[in-house]
């Protein structure tokens, strides 16, 4: 099991590729006093916090998964007030009964779609985290939780970019369709090849840039929220569920 080799630290990597047809989540774990202005937010910008399941005060084990959140990621983010503090293999030192966790759907999950249909994707080739990026897409705000989107971005062949729209539309618990296709500089990204989260990746200049929200957005969202504690999943490095990836129109 994949979740096994993460909780003993056996293997630390991007999870992008693996378990394919499985649901891939992103976390983000909150104090409770947070937690109703977070899901506020989400209900508001379900294309980049598409909520799959939200756990109840200081439980640790999902519905979606036979797994322990505190240790079942390969890497976690500590942010405090607003800081990245560390990063860590397992959260269970920083476990408190009042965290709140929201798993938030995962653009990894679509794809397997994608290779099914002959569309490659360049960073599992070259073994990089998916390069992700701040814009200037802003999202509709919930108390203290405001800021701009992140989005993943995947360079592909022209003659492939609608069946890749067509295809990742129907997974709309993963993001969906993109969200931009093009020139980076119209949603603020200046330097396609210095993403500020995930790794750059090499693409031909025949290849275009299509980018899909991200679920790291609410990491984003955080810096400026500035809560007292917020831990989520390291960037490309998610929780892979027990449940199937289901297509919807």
């Amino acid at each position: 099991m994949q979740r096994q080799l993460f909780r003993h630290n056996k293997q630390i990597t991007t999870t992008s590729g693996l378990c394919p047809n499985y649901l891939q989540v992103n976390m983000l774990t909150l104090p409770y006093d947070y937690a109703f202005e977070f899901l506020l937010f989400c209900n508001r910008n379900p294309k980049s916090c598409p909520i799959i399941e939200v756990l109840e005060p200081g439980v640790w084990s999902p519905v979606t998964a036979e797994a322990d959140i505190r240790t079942d990621l390969p890497k976690y983010h500590i942010y405090e007030h607003g800081r990245l503090v560390g990063e860590e293999l397992s959260i269970k030192h920083y476990w408190r009964d009042d965290l709140v966790t929201f798993l938030i759907g995962c653009s990894f999950t679509f794809e397997k779609a994608l290779l099914e249909n002959n569309i490659r994707l360049l960073h599992q080739e070259q073994n990089k985290v998916v390069p992700m990026y701040k814009t200037n897409i802003e999202c509709h705000s919930s108390g203290i939780f405001k800021g701009n989107m992140v989005v993943s971005m995947r360079a592909l062949e022209k003659d492939q970019i609608d069946k890749a729209i067509k295809i990742t539309s129907q997974f709309s618990n993963s993001h969906g369709s993109p969200v931009h296709v093009g020139n980076p500089e119209e949603i603020g990204i200046e330097d396609i090849n210095q993403p500020d989260y995930g790794e750059s990746i090499k693409f031909e200049n025949h290849r275009v840039p299509v980018f899909w929200a991200c679920g790291v957005t609410p990491q984003n969202i955080c810096l400026n929220a500035k809560p007292s504690l917020a831990i989520s999943h390291a960037p490309g490095h998610m929780l892979i569920t027990d449940q199937l990836e289901k297509l919807r129109a």
